[in-house]
């Protein structure tokens, strides 16, 4: 199955067919009895063994914070770094060594608050990575303190009297620095959630994921209209590249000449003009226009699946390629002295 990943072109295949049970190790997973990252884990560990590479040529990169315990919990190779610096430390390593599949989980405060740099340039740049984003909207490591994605008067620890702070949308960020592939799926939906993963990993370039999960502990319930049986349909919008974005028993995404996008009745007037998604067109303003329709409070109109899904050249590559260049130019031996040599040179 390894062939149908183009990101894993230059990664060794395994030998042998692997198992989920392969994935798992002897430490004891220590999480919040029913958080959401008990599914996620579950979820990665059956999914990794599609990649049909070498456990050994697979790294998980984490962060700081409760889904940054992944890399114990995962039988592969793996870093439990720094606050916020999960994707340099990635960057490094996916730039470094074309034979490994390179994956960072972070969390919605460790990406977007101290990491927000690191995330935003990695994205840009365009590195060969994938990044799994669990958005709790809480501080849940650190015992429920307001995080960049609480919405506006939230009350939490550190926020006794409501948050003043204005929400970041994850995939409106990665949207906006033109992230090449982009999507949004959530931690109960074991299906959606792989189908997702495997998107992203068949994806040469960055991939970002956000991933809506629980915190029972601290923040019980933040999707809970998302999730729940008997309401969901109503408020999620199931994005396929190529079908019509329909909402509910009898809604759907229009979209204003030239302007936004808004969720309606379906009527005989205006069935024709239900916009039809298209996950690979170049231009992101589409899929920004897309990630603004949900409501950050009520959550009504959240789109779940692949926004922009696009080629552009990756940097790994574009990288080894200008180092091999300049290796060509210089002759055998001279790119190493030269970049140990003294703080001026002269290239002729």
């Amino acid at each position: 199955m390894a062939e149908s990943f183009a990101s894993l072109a230059l990664v060794p295949k395994a030998t042998e067919p692997l198992t989920a049970k392969q994935f798992k190790t002897d430490q004891e997973v220590r999480w919040c009895p029913g958080c959401g990252d008990y599914a996620i884990l579950a979820a990665v560990q059956a999914f990794l063994p599609e990649l049909g590479v070498k456990r050994e040529n697979i790294a998980i990169i984490s962060g700081i914070g409760c889904s940054s315990r992944f890399p114990y919990y995962v039988d592969t190779y793996g870093m439990h770094s720094i606050h916020g610096r999960a994707p340099a430390i990635a960057t490094g390593l996916s730039t470094t060594r074309p034979d490994m599949s390179v994956w960072v989980v972070t969390g919605d405060g460790d990406a977007l608050s101290i990491g927000g740099n690191h995330l935003i340039h990695a994205m840009r740049r365009n590195v060969n990575l994938k990044i799994l984003l669990f958005n709790n909207r809480i501080y849940g490591l650190t015992k429920g303190q307001y995080s960049p994605t609480s919405e506006e008067g939230k009350i939490t620890k550190s926020t006794p009297y409501g948050s003043l702070d204005h929400p970041f949308n994850p995939v409106s960020v990665a949207l906006g620095v033109e992230c090449t592939f982009v999507a949004r799926t959530i931690d109960s939906d074991r299906k959606h959630l792989t189908e997702t993963l495997r998107a992203a990993a068949a994806h040469e370039g960055t991939a970002i994921v956000e991933i809506l999960q629980n915190c029972d502990i601290f923040n019980d319930g933040a999707w809970a209209p998302l999730k729940d049986p008997q309401q969901r349909d109503e408020y999620l919008i199931r994005l396929e590249h190529g079908q019509p974005m329909l909402l509910g028993s009898n809604r759907a995404v229009f979209r204003e000449p030239e302007g936004p996008m808004y969720v309606a009745e379906i009527t005989p007037e205006n069935e024709a003009d239900i916009v039809i998604h298209d996950a690979h067109t170049d231009d992101p303003s589409t899929a920004f226009r897309l990630s603004r329709l949900s409501d950050p409070v009520v959550l009504s109109n959240t789109p779940i699946g692949v926004f922009r899904d696009v080629q552009r050249p990756v940097f790994d590559r574009q990288m080894a390629e200008q180092i091999d260049e300049v290796t060509r130019k210089l002759g055998p031996g001279e790119f190493d002295r030269l970049l140990r040599s003294a703080d001026t040179w002269e290239i002729k």
